[in-house]
Order: C-alpha cells, then structure tokens, then sequence
C-alpha cells in the first residue's frame, strides 16, 4: 500500500482507555496508527463508579480524554439505558471544550453505541472529515433478540432511527466478519454495499510478553488437577453469553474427573453462576470474578482449551473479541453459539476450534468429550494453526490497512 502523510485521527469508544499501552482491542490499534506517524485523539469513557471529573491525558503523539459518563458496561438495564441516551451529549461537549481548536481529518468510532449521531454530525459540519464506523455492536436487534427490548416498540423505534442515521452519516462501515458484512446490507437496503467491508477485529500480536510458567507448580497451587483437560472462558458473564446453557454443559460435566473449567468474568448474570457453584460446590470448576490481567494470562497460558459462548437467540452475527486472546495463546476454541454468527465455522472450517448450537445440549457434552479425548498434540496443532491465523488475519497492521487505504 502506498505510504499516506500522517493524519490527525479522533478515535472515539466507550472501551476505557487510560494510556495507549493498555491491552485491549482499540488500545492495540491506536499504538499501531501512532507508530504509523500519525496524531491521535481518543475521547474514552469514565464511568460515574469512579467517582472522577472528565480530564485529559496528554502524549507526545496523542491525547486522551476521559469524559465522565453515567455507568454503562456491567450495569442494570435501565442505567444502560439511561447512559446511551446520554453519552452522544457528553462526548460531543467534551470535544467542543476541549478540541474545538484541533483539526481532524479522520473520525473513527466504534459501536456500541449506536447514539452518537449529534457528535458525528457536529465532526463532519465542522472539520468535513471522513468518518468510519467499526461495527461492533448491532444495536437495537441484539437487545430484541435477547428480551431486552420490544420488537417495534418505543425504544426499538428510536434507537433503529438512530442506528440508520449512523450508518447514513458514516462514510464506511467496517464490519467483523464476512456474516456480519452480508446482515448490515440485507437488513438496511438504503446502504450502498461499496461502503461496507470487513474490518475484523484485531489485536497487537505478542504485545503482551509471555513468561514461562511452570504448569505442574502453578496447577498444583491453585488446585487444578495436572492429568484433566482445562478449559477456560474469560469475559463478560452476561445476557448475550447465555449463562444458563453454560451452567447446563457445568452440570453435565460435574462428576467428570478429566475436565476442568476456570470461569474469569463479570456482569449481569455472575450472580446467577455463582449461586449455582456455591450451591453444586463443583470440584472441578473455579470461578473468579476479577484478575488483574497479568494474573488472568496465567491462567490462559495453563489451560488446554479457550470457551466461547453466545446465546442461541441472537439473530445478528456477534463475533466476540475474546476469540483473539486465546488464537493469542495457541489454544484452540470450543465456540456455543447461534446459528446465524460464523464464529463457529470459521473456526471449524480453518481448523483451530470446535463448534455447537448453544441450545443443542446433546451435541455439546459431544463437543466436550471430543476434545477431552483428543491428544494432546493435536490440541497443540489446532492452536498453532489459529495463532497463525491470528497473525495473518487478526493483526492490528491488517486492519490498520483496511482502514486508511480510504485516505491515501
């Protein structure tokens, strides 16, 4: 690709990002543009629980703007609510306070949320830049899916109004997977397909240094049998994973002496795993609800096997970007999900996971038993093969390119 002039980009999430070297999926992209040669602004949320004004973090090749905001992640329905409606106001006021005087030639931002319609409007009446839309979230129709939302009612109206708007306003659409590309065209006729391309999630591969760690030690501490094949699911413990069929594959798991599962997560619906593990006092089960990260990757780095799980009742295409950090890893996937996401093939189809419906129970324990069974170093090709994956198609240099080919 032919090299561009640096750009001054103005990236907005609600992924918390307090320093451009945090690990996570946008603070990997952000160092790989900053690396590029080029400005960044990031407008990144602070939710209320921390008790903090908005402030700015200043670099030498990039701000940050922390802008208090209402508590949006892991939180009740109706405050979740109550913040979408809100943060299009905050952000847009925080730009107008504290970078009106700046120059942009980029807007990239992220959804959720899908209200941030004034705020795009205001960037391109003012600074005519161009603006991309990583679509991370489709909004409102996973709530419908789910039971959060009624289907053609007050809320679902006014958040599809402000969903089309937004994708009216975006002058391309980066969606996470070829699945996710062909459900934005079909159900939004209005867009021209030419603006709608695949923009994969990504992460900085081997950012992260990875140290030796001594498995017999480290599982014998922790209570780990040494002889069972591990499984591990990291990540939000909510609506959308469909906790109850992960409670169900427990249960059926629960006197077999050769697995192990570690649960790492937090959200709406930990509570209700956490009942059931109090309640089962399951030997072969760990359940955490927080780790500083460095703590988490250890236990990442011990384990056989990476979980994913959607709820079965989605009929938007979600591809989480917990899949990353285990293709990170080398571990291979055991993905429950959805018919309609392509999570499951993909992984299947490239030979670095396993897949099965997450409301076909029968055929899961199936999916569990084949690789409780499975040796060892086929385990071990399977996550080499989506490590290489990882690297070829998940690299924050890929979608860095799928990005500003559109500026050169």
């Amino acid at each position: 690709m032919e090299k561009i002039a640096p750009k001054n980009i103005l990236f907005i999430t609600l992924v918390s990002i307090n320093k451009i070297e945090d690990r996570n999926l946008y603070a990997d992209l952000i160092r790989c543009f900053v690396k590029k040669g080029h400005h960044v602004s990031i407008i990144s949320p602070m939710e209320r629980r921390m008790g903090k004004k908005t402030y700015e973090v200043n670099g030498e090749e990039y701000k940050i703007i922390k802008v208090r905001t209402p508590n949006i992640q892991k939180t009740n329905p109706f405050e979740k609510i109550i913040g979408i409606f809100a943060i299009d106001y905050l952000i847009k006021s925080a730009i107008k306070q504290r970078l009106v005087n700046d120059k942009y030639d980029i807007a990239i931002y992220s959804t959720p949320p899908i209200t941030l319609v004034n705020t795009i409007k205001f960037l391109k009446d003012k600074y005519g830049l161009y603006t991309y839309l990583l679509l991370k979230d489709i909004f409102p129709q996973n709530a419908v899916d789910i039971g959060l939302m009624n289907k053609n009612g007050f809320f679902h109206k006014y958040f599809r109004k402000k969903e089309q708007v937004l994708y009216d306003f975006s002058d391309n659409i980066g969606c996470m997977s070829e699945a996710n590309r062909k459900y934005v065209l079909n159900n939004n006729s209005e867009i021209q397909p030419n603006k709608v391309e695949v923009c994969p999630n990504c992460i900085e591969v081997n950012y992260s240094s990875q140290t030796y760690i001594d498995k017999n030690d480290f599982n014998t501490k922790h209570g780990i049998p040494l002889n069972a094949r591990v499984f591990i699911y990291g990540g939000n413990l909510g609506k959308p994973q469909g906790i109850q069929f992960l409670i169900e594959i427990l249960k059926s798991q629960i006197l077999n002496q050769d697995v192990f599962f570690i649960i790492i997560g937090s959200g709406t619906e930990y509570a209700k795993l956490n009942t059931w593990v109090k309640a089962e006092k399951p030997q072969n089960v760990i359940l955490k609800e927080y780790l500083p990260k460095s703590e988490y990757d250890k236990y990442v780095e011990i384990a056989d096997v990476g979980l994913i799980f959607l709820d079965h009742r989605f009929t938007i295409p979600n591809y989480p970007s917990r899949l990353l950090s285990y293709m990170e890893y080398k571990k291979p996937v055991l993905i429950f999900s959805d018919k309609n996401t392509d999570i499951g093939s993909n992984a299947e189809a490239r030979g670095y996971g396993v897949w099965s419906y997450s409301n076909d129970l029968e055929n899961a324990i199936e999916k569990v038993n084949e690789i409780v069974i499975m040796p060892r170093h086929k385990i071990e090709e399977m996550g080499l093969i989506g490590h290489n994956y990882l690297k070829e198609n998940y690299s924050v240099a890929n979608t860095y390119e799928v990005i500003v080919r559109h500026l050169v």
